[in-house]
């Protein structure tokens, strides 16, 4: 390891980094690039996240998202995105992961149609495991990728592999080991310039292209930051408008009201839009969880089925559909136990029903976070689908949801209970101990926790101490806080 400290171009590199990424990855030209998109963009996305914290708020304050009337013209005109490339036109199962050898190894092996390489939520951002992700998406581009246990046995990528798609860090994180004129640089463009600049071309070359997931979006603005940013990078390196192709995630509570917009200013680069279930949960709870009437109950009770969630998935099915783009489901968080056959048929039954159910709904695909759940997610679709490889021509039966459907908790069955919450405290402390050393997505009792799921658990805990405030409910907490500790040592 070595520190390379000041570079040309006003950018410093604050920390250890190997001789791989000293020097392939951090070379002066692609430091020169990620430096010429700080400058060019980041007064732009200081704004919007300016922007955000405002609305925030105003949402404190009582105000309640709403579809906005600026842009209802976008909403009612004709439009539709271009049509996918030929590598994402079926999207029937998605398999996601952080970028680990092993693990995208198997992940790119294993029959899905796409793989997601998350440098976001499954990523815990040391930067190590910045670089090394970065290393193992150029190995895999091109073919080089191998993983050896200790034991001697070996691991390559087969001659068919899923398509690969790399989903950034989100606008509002800054990546604190690389700085541009005294300030760090935004996550965002640090993980999109260094994989574009080192990997556009050949991915192009191999009959694909630099196609990535954008996660954490509130606003159709912040889409046109990400399309501004896609449109001068291709400029750069000379590659046509329209080679990089996006698909966004809704996981926000206020981009759900800005669907058909986010779509319209990505323009060219637009490919579908991604139930983020989970994150979107998480940011019902951050935007209107102060409000006692959106109160949830314990997290396994919040499925799919509420209504809320069910008019989330309804709108955005119909607003791809609409424009010509994918719909692509969530992710169930169950995942299979090879050890314990009980277990594993009730995960395999649930991830099965989960998938039927987005099926029917009008996706196109969804995703999967294990290798054995690939084929069960297949099944489900391959019923609905059949050798068609989307079911764009779908339009969700009934009006056209409302606002208030979006909004509405009632109908949500549950309550919230002693058990929920101490589970939720030990979901909070034992990802986040796994977090802090480096591993980013962790299965705890049979389930599969990203920073997606512990957030849910960590906002239904701060919701629970701050709406029921009084002094009993604060006795109870922290009688609920010492189970929690207890347990877990």
């Amino acid at each position: 390891m070595e520190a390379l400290g000041a570079m040309p171009g006003g950018l410093e590199v604050r920390g250890l980094v190997s001789p791989w990424a000293a020097t392939q990855l951090l070379t002066p030209a692609a430091l020169a690039f990620v430096g010429d998109l700080c400058r060019r963009f980041e007064p732009d996305r200081k704004a919007l996240l300016q922007v955000r914290e405002a609305r925030h708020q105003r949402f404190i304050s009582g105000e309640r998202p709403a579809f906005l009337a600026a842009t209802r013209g976008v909403r009612e005109a004709n439009w539709r995105v271009p049509a996918a490339p030929d590598d994402l036109q079926d999207r029937r199962v998605e398999i996601t992961g952080p970028p680990e050898g092993k693990l995208m190894i198997n992940a790119l092996n294993s029959g899905a149609r796409v793989f997601m390489a998350d440098l976001e939520d499954a990523t815990s951002p040391t930067w190590a495991n910045v670089l090394m992700g970065q290393q193992n998406l150029y190995a895999a581009i091109r073919r080089q990728l191998q993983h050896e246990e200790p034991d001697g046995r070996r691991y390559q990528l087969n001659q068919a592999i899923a398509t690969l798609v790399v989903r950034p860090r989100g606008w509002h994180l800054d990546e604190a080991h690389l700085w541009c004129e005294g300030v760090p640089v935004s996550a965002s463009l640090v993980d999109f310039g260094l994989y574009f600049f080192h990997n556009a071309h050949e991915l192009v070359r191999r009959g694909s292209g630099p196609y990535f997931y954008l996660p954490k979006l509130e606003s159709h603005l912040e889409a046109r930051l990400w399309n501004d940013v896609f449109v001068y990078a291709q400029q750069v390196l000379g590659l046509p408008v329209g080679s990089i192709r996006a698909t966004v995630l809704i996981e926000t509570l206020p981009a759900a009201f800005e669907m058909e917009e986010i779509l319209f200013e990505l323009g060219a680069h637009a490919t579908g839009l991604n139930a983020g279930r989970w994150d979107y949960i998480f940011s019902l709870i951050k935007t209107l969880g102060h409000q006692a009437e959106f109160l949830l109950p314990d997290r396994a009770h919040v499925t799919m089925e509420a209504p809320f969630m069910q008019a989330y998935c309804r709108l955005l099915v119909d607003a791809c559909h609409r424009r010509g783009a994918h719909a692509i489901g969530g992710m169930s968080a169950f995942i299979p136990n090879r050890r314990d056959a009980t277990l594993n048929a009730r995960a395999l039954g649930q991830v099965r029903a989960d998938k039927r159910r987005e099926a029917a709904l009008g996706f196109d695909g969804t995703w999967v976070a294990h290798p054995d759940l690939v084929l069960v997610a297949q099944q489900e679709f391959d019923q609905v689908l059949g050798a068609h490889p989307h079911q764009l021509s779908c339009r969700p039966p009934g009006p056209a949801v409302l606002a208030d459907e979006l909004l509405n908790l009632n109908g949500l069955h549950g309550s919230l209970t002693e058990v929920g919450v101490v589970h939720n405290m030990r979901v909070a402390l034992l990802y986040l101990a796994e977090w802090l050393a480096g591993r980013g997505a962790v299965p705890i009792n049979n389930l599969m926790e990203d920073v997606a799921t512990a957030e849910i658990a960590r906002a239904q805990v701060w919701q629970w101490l701050h709406v029921l405030a009084g002094g009993t409910e604060r006795s109870q907490y922290r009688r609920l806080r010492d189970l929690a500790l207890a347990e877990i040592h």
